[in-house]
């Protein structure tokens, strides 16, 4: 909280134009204005105070004094209406107090903090001097207080030294008691140390001997449990050896099995469609066999891929690809990156894949052949999430195996006698599925034929 300004006031009583305080209100008289403004403050009309002390008008004296006090204190210091309004006020609560600081003869008896705090309110002519007598005798009565208190509390440190100094004795006397009887049983429990240690040494020692007894049959154990593990690791591969072996050739009966039932079942829908294709072509009429159908002879319009070759085709017309397809279970299958790039190499993978696969897909429904693409599994980053389109079959290589190899194995897997196609650029290709007895043509070819569709 702000102290009120010393500097001079304006007139508003006789001694208010001449005299004024050349330092600042002691502490406890100033404390006590603030309280005697906010006990009068109360009293005062809105209007009748300053503006900045308005909003604390509905505050109690308390909440007043602590939320208010500087902004009080600056008022009845600047404003001197305010300040006689509070003295008017001061004077209805204490006449005799006021009437005796206005007479400049307050009562001996009085409290001087009052009297200071009433004639800085009511400023009579020398209350400068009642203030600045009020803040001496205040200082005198706190020296006087604070010696008294000094010397209570020097005489109660004397009275605690005093009995410190006792108890220390005491307690000296009764640790050294407590001394010469701890050496004793120190001394007692040294022997017995001594004796512990030396039954310590000689259990030690046994232990040590346990031990190495331990060490010796642990070692003949675990020399025994490693050759017992051995041997049976041993009996167990030999097991796993004969049920792999077992399994393996179970597993090649049942797929041998399969697939020849399967290349079978194939070359002889090949051979029923040739038939029925042989059938259409020379308009044979639903009769019974002949005697002269059993002759063995080459009958005309069996035709296999290489007996197209042999007609007047470019290699790079698409008619020719139109006429493999034509033929009774045509299987066509694709080295798909060597079409693709051949055709648009600019394009990402993905897309190359999805414009294939799409042309085959209407290739596919246009022809009626079995259709596979093949692409390299070794140039994926991840797994790929396609939907195959229908009577396309799409297959990736496996980690370690080109789509080269793979369209070998394709090529080797059908039935001898079964039109079978390959679109591929590369050499080996062509020469691998050729010694398979598959038809190899380039992949402008392909591309050509999907361009036109």
């Amino acid at each position: 909280m702000e102290q009120p300004a010393s500097g001079a006031e304006p007139a508003g009583g006789a001694g208010d134009a001449v005299e004024a305080l050349d330092r600042p209100l002691p502490e406890g008289v100033r404390r006590r204005v603030v309280a005697l403004v906010s006990d009068a403050f109360g009293g005062l009309t809105v209007t009748e105070l300053p503006a900045q002390l308005r909003q604390y008008a509905r505050f109690t004296p308390t909440r007043r004094a602590k939320f208010a006090g500087n902004a009080m204190a600056a008022a009845l210091e600047s404003d001197t209406l305010f300040r006689q309004r509070i003295g008017e006020r001061l004077r209805e609560s204490q006449p005799e107090l006021t009437a005796a600081v206005g007479a400049g003869s307050p009562p001996a008896a009085a409290d001087p903090v009052d009297v200071a705090a009433a004639a800085y309110v009511l400023r009579p002519v020398g209350w400068v001097k009642l203030v600045a007598a009020a803040g001496e005798e205040v200082q005198r009565a706190d020296a006087e207080r604070a010696d008294e208190e000094s010397r209570r509390e020097l005489e109660r440190l004397r009275e605690e030294l005093a009995q410190a100094r006792t108890q220390t004795k005491s307690e000296t006397e009764r640790l050294r008691g407590e001394l010469d009887a701890a050496r004793k049983e120190a001394d007692a429990l040294g022997r017995k140390l001594r004796s512990a240690l030396n039954e310590v040494k000689r259990g030690e020692a046994a232990v040590r001997r346990g031990k190495a007894e331990t060490e010796t049959v642990r070692t003949e154990a675990a020399a025994r449990i490693s050759a017992a593990e051995s041997e049976t690791r041993r009996l167990r591969a030999r097991l796993g050896e004969a049920e792999a072996s077992v399994e393996a050739s179970r597993r090649a009966a049942r797929e041998g099995r399969t697939v020849e039932d399967m290349r079978l079942r194939l070359l002889l829908d090949t051979v029923l469609d040739a038939a029925r294709g042989l059938r259409r072509e020379l308009a044979l009429p639903p009769s019974s066999i002949r005697p002269a159908d059993s002759v063995d002879a080459v009958e005309p319009g069996a035709m296999s891929p290489k007996d197209i070759a042999a007609r007047a085709l470019s290699d790079t017309d698409p008619a020719l690809l139109d006429q493999l397809l034509a033929l009774p279970q045509a299987h066509l299958i694709v080295d798909g990156y060597n079409v693709t790039k051949t055709g648009y190499p600019q394009l990402p993978l993905e897309k190359q894949r999805l414009r294939l696969l799409g042309g085959l897909a209407v290739l596919a429904a246009q022809s009626g052949a079995e259709m596979t693409c093949v692409f390299d599994g070794a140039e994926l980053a991840a797994p790929v999430l396609l939907a195959p389109p229908r009577g396309v079959r799409v297959l990736f290589s496996k980690p370690g195996v080109t789509a080269d190899e793979l369209i070998r194995q394709l090529a080797r897997a059908e039935p001898p006698g079964r039109p079978v196609v390959v679109v591929s650029t590369d050499r080996e290709v062509a020469d691998g599925v050729a010694k398979a007895g598959a038809r190899p043509v380039a992949s402008v070819l392909l591309l050509k034929r999907l361009s036109r569709a």
